[in-house]
């Protein structure tokens, strides 16, 4: 489909009918995930949900962190209570240096156990442990270690989007921020790569660094889905806006790009081409920030569905789609929904994560989101 936000439309974001969402396994075969909304939030109610929520917030000594992907209320509401809306490499670094004794992320689950492996003596709550990534659900833990045991010569880098155990057997992770940069200085040093899970975004990597890659087969149900021979026409009816594309897309989307980066990536580059419109290849929760950047500019979704089919995600992820004010003051209110992760399983994910923060402090500024305290 070929969709537009406007303003009256993003309230409806995150209330979707619940859904069955439907994802390729590692191995071909197909996965099924639920993905249940969020209550609905009516005009009536919002303003007092929104003042508790800020309340509960600042008793709890608790920093609020909002990925790009969720609905504009909470990004709203990170950016107004001095935390922050950004990417998965910003928010683990924003995590990780703020004083706060209670992290709440907004986001999938594995954004959460990444906060919790950074700061296991912090507390780390999330309105819904059951919103999922099938990057995540398609790399099994066990199945990922059998497949690393087979290839004892590569250098393992996984990207965010995994789980504690799935990062506990890695020597690198990575986000799409920085992941090309990591796997250019590693195959710089002669190093094979073993990357997993994101089939499309090692695939980026591999044809724009060179390197020796070994990909796992997985991908995003959100990027995935972005159509080329449909973006072809949509370009054709809008010949002056400009192309921004996330590496998880498939490459014949890539192809298309006038910049191809991380959500923080994506804004970086709508800031810097300085065009009148935007066709935009992610999950459309971040068009919320690029408006407020660039009020006045157009940004239409890229489309994802062919003629005749349907889409899953419709360019939102269904999972991130499943935070919301309700079930983020629940958790607020009652201290459910706490991330745990084994400690010797986090103590190993570390080593993996502190890696890429420690490369980042060393080679990149800090990369910014939105409202960063």
């Amino acid at each position: 489909r070929y969709g537009r936000i406007e303003p009256s439309q993003e309230k409806f974001m995150a209330v979707a009918a619940p859904i069955q969402i439907r994802f390729e396994r590692f191995d071909g075969a197909l996965g099924i995930a639920p993905a249940k909304p969020p209550r609905v939030v009516t005009p009536q109610e919002k303003p007092a949900l929104i003042a508790r929520i800020k309340e509960r917030l600042k008793a709890l000594d608790a920093v609020f962190v909002a990925h790009y992907y969720v609905h504009p209320d909470l990004q709203d509401l990170a950016q107004e209570t001095g935390g922050t809306v950004s990417d998965s490499l910003e928010m683990a670094r924003f995590g990780h240096d703020h004083p706060g004794r209670t992290i709440v992320v907004a986001g999938v689950r594995f954004m959460g156990e990444t906060a919790k492996i950074l700061n296991p003596e912090k507390r780390v709550l999330m309105p819904d442990l059951a919103a999922e990534c099938s990057l995540d659900l398609a790399c099994p833990a066990d199945a990922f270690t059998k497949f690393c045991d087979a290839h004892p010569d590569r250098v393992v880098v996984v990207y965010a989007n995994t789980s504690a155990a799935v990062k506990a057997r890695a020597d690198w992770m990575v986000t799409s921020s920085i992941a090309e940069k990591i796997v250019a200085h590693l195959h710089a040093q002669g190093k094979k790569i073993l990357f997993a899970p994101d089939k499309h975004l090692g695939d980026y990597i591999r044809r724009v660094t060179g390197a020796d890659m070994l990909l796992w087969n997985a991908s995003c149900v959100v990027h995935d889905e972005f159509k080329a021979v449909q973006l072809e026409e949509l370009k054709l009816l809008h010949p002056g806006a400009k192309v921004l594309v996330h590496p998880e897309s498939p490459a014949s989307i890539i192809a298309m790009a006038d910049a191809v980066g991380s959500t923080t990536g994506i804004i970086q580059a709508a800031e810097r081409l300085g065009a009148k419109e935007y066709i935009v290849a992610t999950d459309g929760g971040i068009i919320h920030q690029m408006k407020k950047r660039l009020p006045g500019v157009t940004f239409i979704e890229a489309p994802t569905a062919g003629k005749g089919a349907t889409c899953q995600s419709c360019a939102h992820c269904p999972w991130m789609a499943m935070n919301g004010l309700h079930n983020l003051l629940e958790v607020l209110e009652t201290g459910r929904n706490e991330i745990h992760v084994d400690p010797a399983v986090g103590k190993r994910a570390k080593v993996s994560i502190q890696r890429m923060l420690d490369f980042a402090r060393a080679h990149l500024p800090a990369m910014k989101g939105s409202g960063d305290a």
